[in-house]
């Protein structure tokens, strides 16, 4: 493996871990979209400030875009606070307004620069390890210097408020109880995702900032219910899909950036199936199992409404239970056979009894109903 590939998976993994880690937050906050909308209309910010100072290098684009974002933020909620609009609709107002006023000026005043749509969407990571920097004596990519700052910057502040996100998150009311101020945290977080947005950007392209910043923390989503463990899986995942599709793109000569997103997406679909307790899957098997067992409390109670009764002979008979119960023949004689085997029940010349631990499920199924 050459230097260069090892550079370009690094760079990957670190864009993963910076995006993740903000990313977590805007998915608990329904404000996925959110980094969408911020990691385009950044391109407004770098142009102007492109157009102000000249020099694609100069640190205000960087601060441009960052404005620009927060620009994003506060035109969305503004809009939204008028509860003419949702906050969906506001995105969808914002994004394309912004982004649109982007495309028109580098059209107009930007040809030649790069700064074109195309590296703007897509990014190519292949060239990464060809602008580098001088730091502490060594030559090293340009964009694994500055999404490593930005990683640590996202990681210090995570550390630093992470009380603070977290309450606000999941209980914006009782922070604002407790003397913390909900808003400034959200623009705070808000501030992290345009800086991490900005910075990814030129490396990788907006859509794969998109890719790593919701795709990972909705996988994490479905693998664990502590913030802790899907801060980690988020970072975990994001970079299991940039090095996983560097590989891909390799194999098959394609888009690096196109290919990460592509594998980070099939590995949230593999979350989405296999996860243990919210994936398709397992839900399926919940919802089959939870049917059975329900079933079986079903007949427990009607063998008890009827047991020591005249009419326990006739009512108390598999072959009845499709008259009382409304079950399929095939269905009931899966029940009758699911609790024998748990001991609910005992057959004998096609009638049916309860047993003591059968007797009991169902008195206590009555008694926590009343």
């Amino acid at each position: 493996m050459s230097s260069a590939q090892i550079e370009i998976q690094l760079i990957g993994i670190v864009v993963a871990a910076a995006c993740a880690l903000p990313g977590v937050f805007l998915v608990l906050r329904g404000m996925a979209m959110m980094s969408d909308a911020i990691s385009h209309t950044v391109l407004l910010g770098i142009v102007l400030g492109f157009l102000v100072t000249g020099d694609l290098e100069s640190p205000w684009l960087m601060f441009g875009a960052a404005a620009m974002g927060l620009l994003t933020v506060s035109l969305t909620e503004l809009l939204n606070r008028t509860r003419l609009v949702k906050q969906d609709a506001a995105i969808g107002l914002v994004f394309p307004a912004l982004f649109s006023i982007a495309v028109i000026l580098i059209s107009r005043f930007a040809r030649g620069v790069h700064l074109d749509t195309d590296a703007v969407l897509l990014g190519e990571l292949a060239f990464a390890p060809f602008d580098r920097l001088m730091l502490l004596g060594a030559l090293l990519p340009r964009s694994l210097v500055v999404m490593s700052i930005i990683a640590i910057v996202n990681l210090v502040c995570l550390l630093a408020f992470y009380k603070e996100l977290k309450l606000a998150t999941f209980d914006a009311g009782l922070a604002a109880a407790l003397g913390f101020s909900p808003a400034l945290i959200h623009y705070g977080l808000m501030g992290l995702v345009s800086i991490t947005a900005v910075g990814a950007f030129d490396a990788v392209g907006s859509i794969l900032v998109v890719a790593f910043m919701v795709a990972p923390a909705a996988a994490g989503y479905l693998l664990t219910d502590k913030l802790e463990r899907m801060l980690l899986y988020s970072v975990g995942l994001g970079a299991l899909g940039a090095v996983g599709g560097y590989w891909m793109a390799h194999l098959m000569d394609a888009n690096i950036a196109g290919s990460m997103a592509t594998v980070i997406g099939l590995l949230f679909l593999l979350c989405l199936l296999f996860a243990p307790q919210r994936g398709l899957l397992a839900v399926s098997a919940r919802q089959r199992r939870q049917r059975w067992e329900f079933a079986q409390t079903m007949l427990t109670i009607h063998l008890l409404h009827h047991e020591g009764t005249p009419e326990a002979e006739v009512e108390n008979r598999v072959d009845h239970l499709h008259d009382h119960l409304r079950w399929e023949p095939a269905f009931a004689q899966g029940v009758v056979q699911r609790a024998d085997e748990r001991g609910l029940v005992r057959l004998e010349n096609g009638g049916l009894y309860l047993t003591d631990a059968g007797r009991g499920l169902a008195t206590t199924m009555l008694a926590d109903k009343r």
